[in-house]
């Protein structure tokens, strides 16, 4: 047997059936084996494997065994020549295998080879050719100076950013997303080591592979895409410490002691630095906006005051006491802005009459509170209109500079909905179009694009070679590839050729309720399955997170009573902070494994089959009222399932 594919899976299905029908695209003349490790996964994976893919050879598992233990199940059984570890968040080209083959089989010196790998939008990325993390290479990447100076050989170790990354090169270590090896090398490496669980084992492998005499080798002749972008996985912070950990690993069991210390110094360092930084930019991202509002607001308010004092109130001298200026504006700025965030003036993109409606609301919560308070607390109600239109006047101008400066997250609402293209025959591109308005996605525009260069009959808006004009004249948000009619290799060339950052792109698989794409497989937004959206919307989100502050500061008020209800008391003050914290919520799924499907969001201390605990519920019935709750997402339906489950709050 020529090759043995190997996939390790963990609650990627949606990905791995369409990893699969891309390496079965690929297998065509290649005597070869599929051999797919599920590690536990909770997504209805396997279920799917049985039924769609047959010939797929499964080991599933009770537990998640890490990258390593998992991989190296699959190699002991594996009758390849040539072993091929997979990501199953990838997409092949047809010819890929053909071509790695054959390049190997012309290069005996070859023991490991990666491809050429690009994103979700077509962009290159850079873990497809790296060097090794020696101290150095790391402290460049590590402090950025591998960006500031990537055509340096000095610099740009760790990535290998001064080679072409369009010609066949030597490289020291190879993607684990795609590690195509010779069964011979492995048997003189060994497999992977199994110290490392995620992250790292790739890079000692591959230094393994050249201390063992043989060459890896960087093949940029065919591409994959990648969906797992590097974007989002450096702003997480258990990414940072589980990567950098790894190369602790690495460095301790390669480099001499001297150099393994002052390695893991510098990471050790990294870990605290990039912890820092990603604290520091989710800090600011979501806060950057009310802190600015805050300060325009209380800087204009603070000059309204002094005029209104000087000129209408206190003409011949006096002024506000003290307390006006440090607890009664603040206590002002607090309710608009919290008014405007309830309102959705915070979403994005910035919608300008929830901005209103969010100032409008607070500023009638300030006039109710002021005619309720005593007449000594009582200063202006003159302060309150004029404070209340400053703070319209300085959110809308704040909100405008950042749109001049073209900052995309904070760009208005222009009310236009998502125009989209969909590329295929006209019978999958109309099914398509079909599974896209039943996702109550904000649709504008759906156009159908004929693959047939000499084809663009009834229906169609064009053919595949017009795709540029048709993008730029029907102002195009998003192109659809369906991989019915298109194959990897056209996608991705389509892909390379439009280039557009401000396009999206997903890929429909034959015969499947969803869509998939984008830079990243963490992401519900970029899977558009039928039906289902209504608790990701921000505003339910938001209502959400309102809800879960709100309930957890009440329990916590009668908690002395409800010590006497709850099961486990414990549990319950454990829960209370958990959910303040924002690690779980009071009410989520029910877990099984329909219920990955369904849009994330926080585990749940309660779920929806606590209205019915008293009957005995079959997994049909439990998943179809995580769907609904999922679709038809209403506070109150949060209120009623706390108020049924109240003795079931210190639930662990």
């Amino acid at each position: 047997m020529e090759l043995s594919v190997i996939i390790v899976n963990y609650n990627v299905k949606y990905f791995l059936e369409q990893c699969l029908i891309s390496v079965r695209n690929a297998s065509i003349g290649i005597r070869m084996e599929i051999i797919v490790v599920d590690n536990n996964s909770v997504d209805g994976s396997v279920k799917m494997l049985k039924e769609k893919f047959p010939d797929v050879q499964i080991i599933e598992n009770n537990e998640n065994l890490g990258f390593s233990k998992a991989n190296n199940q699959a190699i002991n059984i594996a009758k390849g020549k040539y072993i091929l570890l997979l990501n199953p968040d990838t997409l092949v080209e047809e010819d890929t295998f053909l071509k790695i083959i054959t390049f190997m089989e012309s290069h005996p010196d070859a023991g490991g080879l990666g491809v050429k790998m690009i994103d979700g939008k077509g962009k290159f990325l850079p873990e497809s050719k790296r060097g090794l993390p020696t101290p150095s290479a790391a402290f460049y990447n590590i402090f950025g100076l591998s960006k500031l100076f990537p055509k340096s050989r000095v610099f740009g170790q760790y990535h290998l950013t001064y080679l072409d990354k369009n010609k066949i090169h030597n490289v020291d270590i190879l993607s684990g997303a795609f590690m195509f090896l010779r069964r011979e090398t492995l048997e003189k490496t060994g497999f992977l080591d199994e110290t490392f669980f995620m992250y790292g084992e790739d890079i000692d492998l591959s230094y393994r592979i050249l201390k063992a005499g043989y060459k890896n080798y960087y093949f940029p002749e065919t591409r994959i895409i990648h969906y797992k972008g590097e974007s989002t996985k450096k702003n997480s912070i258990n990414y940072v410490i589980i990567f950098y950990n790894a190369m602790i690993i690495f460095a301790r069991k390669h480099f001499s002691k001297k150099n393994a210390k002052t390695f893991s110094f510098f990471i050790h360092l990294a870990i605290y630095l990039r912890a820092f930084l990603a604290i520091l930019y989710k800090s600011f991202n979501k806060l950057f906006l009310p802190i600015a509002d805050a300060a325009f607001i209380y800087a204009g308010l603070y000059l309204i005051k002094n005029y209104w004092e000087q000129h209408i109130l206190f003409p011949r001298g006096g002024h506000y006491p003290v307390e006006f200026i440090y607890i009664v504006i603040p206590a002002y700025i607090f309710i608009w802005l919290f008014s405007t965030f309830l309102s959705g003036g915070y979403d994005k993109p910035i919608k300008p009459l929830k901005i209103i409606q969010g100032l409008v609301l607070g500023t009638m919560s300030i006039l109710v509170i002021y005619a309720l308070l005593s007449e000594e607390y009582r200063f202006s109600r003159a302060l309150i209109i004029w404070g209340a239109l400053w703070s319209l006047i300085s959110m809308f101008l704040i909100r405008i500079v950042l749109n001049i400066l073209h900052i995309k997250k904070y760009q208005f609402d222009s009310g236009r909905n998502r125009n989209f293209v969909i590329a295929g025959e006209k019978e999958e591109a109309e099914r398509v179009a079909s599974l896209l308005r039943q996702s109550n996605t904000n649709l504008g525009f759906i156009g159908l694009v004929s693959i047939s260069e000499s084809n663009s009959g009834i229906g169609f808006i064009g053919n595949i070679s017009q795709i540029k004009e048709i993008i730029e004249i029907y102002k195009i948000d998003e192109v659809i590839f369906c991989a019915k009619d298109m194959s990897p290799q056209d996608i991705i060339d389509k892909m390379s050729e439009l280039k557009n950052k401000q396009l999206d792109y997903k890929i429909a698989p034959p015969e499947s309720l969803y869509i998939i794409g984008s830079n990243t497989i963490d992401t519900f937004g970029d899977l558009y399955v039928v039906n289902i959206n209504s608790v990701s919307k921000p505003s339910n989100k938001r209502n959400k997170r309102f809800f879960d502050i709100t309930a957890s500061i009440i329990i916590l008020i009668f908690s002395p009573i409800l010590i006497f209800i709850v099961d486990s008391i414990s549990g319950l003050f454990k829960n209370i902070f958990l959910v303040l914290l924002a690690r779980k919520s009071w009410v989520g799924y029910f877990i099984n494994e329909e219920s990955i499907k369904l849009p994330k969001i926080r585990k749940g201390v309660l779920n929806p089959s606590e209205v019915f605990r008293k009957r005995k519920l079959d997994n049909e019935m439990i998943s179809r009222l995580n769907m609904i709750y999922a679709r038809d997402y209403k506070i109150i339906n949060d209120i009623n399932i706390v108020i049924k489950g109240l003795r079931l709050l210190g639930r662990k």
